[in-house]
């Protein structure tokens, strides 16, 4: 049970890590919480579509390490190298800080049909997702054996809870993140966060 806790609560932390840097999607949905405009579901769409792609990284990613043990060691490596990367970026941005606030500034969706098609647009033509979510959390959820599907659901969980905190909490989240110190603290977090998990998976690979 312990184990299983402490799997869950690493996915938790490492789908926060990745999901909370600054992107379009993210400005969106913050901007539809401002506006309370078609809020629950761009939330819905944004947090089903991620726990369907991490599902699609934990089966993916799982069953070619089950299929093949040695693609452990190179999944293990790239994997690594990806979130020392990740980690890197986050550290250089908490040192250089630029204009870091996520803006949510211009026109509304105007109607929940065009609010749903913008969203999924936003979520499933991005090339990042994919990399986030079915590379980086399959790989590092690979490297949990049987207990990988613990460790995607933390990872799933992670995405409701940061999407339902900038959609139902926009007004209050808006003019906190509106802030570049308050992303240079997130990017400190995400910065140790991906540099912890990156060395763990290269040592063990």
């Amino acid at each position: 049970m312990t184990n299983a806790l402490t799997t869950a609560a690493a996915g938790f932390g490492t789908g926060l890590s990745l999901i909370v840097a600054i992107g379009a999607q993210n400005a969106f949905v913050l901007r539809q919480g401002i506006r309370r405009d078609a809020v629950l579901a761009v939330v819905g769409i944004c947090a089903l579509s991620d726990a369907v792609l991490i599902g699609l990284g934990v089966g993916g990613v799982g069953a070619v390490v089950v299929a093949y043990p040695g693609a452990l060691t190179a999944v293990g490596w790239i994997g690594g190298a990806f979130l020392l990367c990740y980690g890197v970026l986050a550290a250089r941005r908490v040192l250089r800080p630029g204009d870091a606030a996520l803006r949510a500034e211009g026109e509304a969706a105007g109607s929940l049909r065009r609010a749903v098609v913008t969203c999924l647009a936003l979520t499933w033509l991005n090339p990042h997702v994919y990399l986030d979510t079915v590379f980086l959390l399959g790989s590092i959820a690979a490297d949990r054996g049987a207990l990988r599907w613990t460790f995607g659901l933390g990872a799933a969980l992670a995405s409701l809870c940061w999407f339902a905190a900038l959609g139902f909490g926009g007004r209050a989240l808006g003019r906190l993140l509106a802030r570049p110190a308050a992303w240079r603290v997130l990017d400190g977090l995400v910065a140790a966060t991906m540099i912890t998990f990156g060395t763990l998976l290269a040592v063990r690979a």
